[in-house]
């Protein structure tokens, strides 16, 4: 004789909405920040074509996206550091500085030193806004060497060095 269980449940879930937070209140400190930077931040370099001499443009932008409920955690890192702008995409908000002169005197010297896994990142980045201060970007050189960094960052990066 042969018996056969059946076993049979069913998972169901309950959605429950999210406590709302005084994100006004919340002490932003540096290391908070960094740490948060680890997480949800990035360091960007992005090359494209424009009307300049050589054809292309480099642009750095720090971004920390979040989701739509928490824009009032980026209006706090915006007064924090003094500087940047948010923007909306779909059910995200995106924090970005791409002003090099607040790249420069603001997020550089915050961020320095960064530790954590966005570290060799943050290093590569600083070596193109010196770059693009000195004027480099403007030189074929210069506008290759940039490249180079780019192509080594993030998934670009040997994960041996």
């Amino acid at each position: 004789m042969r018996f056969i269980w059946k076993l049979s449940f069913s998972l169901s879930a309950i959605a429950v909405e999210r406590a709302l937070i005084s994100l006004k209140t919340v002490n932003t400190s540096p290391y908070w920040l960094a740490g948060f930077t680890s997480g949800e931040g990035s360091f960007i370099v992005t090359v494209f074509k424009s009307k300049t001499v050589l054809g292309y443009a480099v642009r750095l932008t720090f971004q920390l996206t979040q989701h739509s409920r928490d824009e009032q955690l980026l209006i706090n890192v915006i007064e924090y550091l003094g500087c940047g702008k948010i923007y909306q995409d779909k059910e995200a908000h995106i924090f970005k500085v791409t002003k090099l002169l607040d790249i420069n005197e603001k997020i550089i010297p915050f961020f320095d030193p960064v530790l954590g896994v966005k570290y060799k990142d943050f290093i590569d980045w600083c070596t193109i806004a010196k770059l693009m201060k000195e004027g480099k970007h403007l030189t074929v050189e210069g506008l290759e060497q940039i490249r180079s960094i780019k192509a080594g960052m993030n998934k670009g990066r040997d994960s041996s060095s």
